[in-house]
């Protein structure tokens, strides 16, 4: 779904109404797992800072604007930037000048500073919450994120937050929010693909988690709790790739994973972009947007 020239988003909680316990009992999980899951997080979602990761990137963000930016935005602000995904790469591409990455995980951003320092590029780090955000009102030419409103228990608070913090004419933008329907048909892939998993580690000859996958169970529990909203379907993206993805984190989830082959590694990060590309010239056009499961918004402030 794509919006423009209004802050809404039609969208349906799996939790109650947040009272401030229900609030800072998500803000808490989504804490400790995404701090959790910092270190291996790059490697789980395929993450890329070169010219695949550009090109992703550069999709996305035009599927939400509509068209790609003619001009670079002077001061953006990310919300949840997690690793550094969509931050590190839109400045390789020059769509933005100045970066400030906000997440509620210290964890992530350690890693965003160190990908950062290794690609040789500036960014403002802040740890803080959506609903609070610690900077002056009108400050920003673009708001954006990726896969971090449906983390969010007080969304509207949290929007109203970005709205203060646009400037006059600024771009709100988010990619990545799962649909309603896309949603229920992922719930499908997480749950059956550990029950085949010890199958796919003794295909590729790759050992169980030395803690017999314990903490893969953890770490699941607490992702099941961090997911807290999912959107109504407009335009939206990925269907195949999105299962496909779900299956292979699932069982790589519960291998060492300082044994799973370079082999396997290329195949499944190949073949995910095969069906990314399935997706996008294929199925898109042709089959009703509620059956996928990525949502784009966009909104200009007036």
């Amino acid at each position: 779904m794509t919006v423009r020239g209004q802050f809404y988003c039609d969208y349906s909680s799996r939790v109650a109404p947040p009272d401030p316990q229900t609030v800072e009992h998500i803000k808490n999980v989504n804490v400790r797992y995404h701090d959790a899951a910092a270190s291996s997080y790059d490697a789980k979602w395929g993450i890329d800072y070169g010219p695949t990761g550009q090109a992703q990137v550069r999709a996305k963000l035009g599927k939400a604007l509509g068209r790609w930016a003619g001009r670079p935005f002077g001061d953006a602000l990310e919300i949840g930037a997690g690793t550094g995904y969509f931050s590190l790469n839109l400045l390789q591409l020059g769509l933005i000048e100045r970066a400030t990455a906000t997440d509620i995980s210290s964890g992530m951003l350690a890693e965003l500073g160190a990908s950062a320092g290794r690609l040789g590029l500036e960014v403002s780090a802040v740890e803080t919450d959506a609903e609070r955000l610690p900077f002056e009102s009108d400050s920003f030419d673009l708001v954006f994120g990726h896969a971090v409103l449906h983390h969010i228990p007080a969304l509207e608070l949290a929007l109203a937050e970005m709205h203060r913090v646009l400037r006059r004419g600024g771009t709100l933008a988010f990619c990545g929010e799962p649909s309603r329907y896309g949603d229920l048909f992922a719930a499908a892939p997480k749950r059956y693909a550990h029950a085949v998993a010890p199958v796919w580690r003794r295909a590729v000859g790759v050992p169980a988690k030395p803690d017999g996958g314990a903490s893969a169970t953890r770490t699941s529990t607490l992702e099941r709790q961090v997911d807290v909203h999912a959107f109504a379907p407009g335009r939206l993206h990925e269907l195949l790739a999105n299962m496909y993805g779900w299956i292979l984190r699932a069982w790589e989830s519960t291998a060492d994973p300082d044994r799973v082959p370079w082999a396997w590694q290329s195949f499944a990060f190949r073949s995910y972009l095969a069906l990314q590309r399935v997706d996008a010239t294929l199925l898109e056009p042709n089959l009703p947007p509620s059956l996928f499961y990525n949502l784009v918004l966009s909104a200009r402030r007036g």
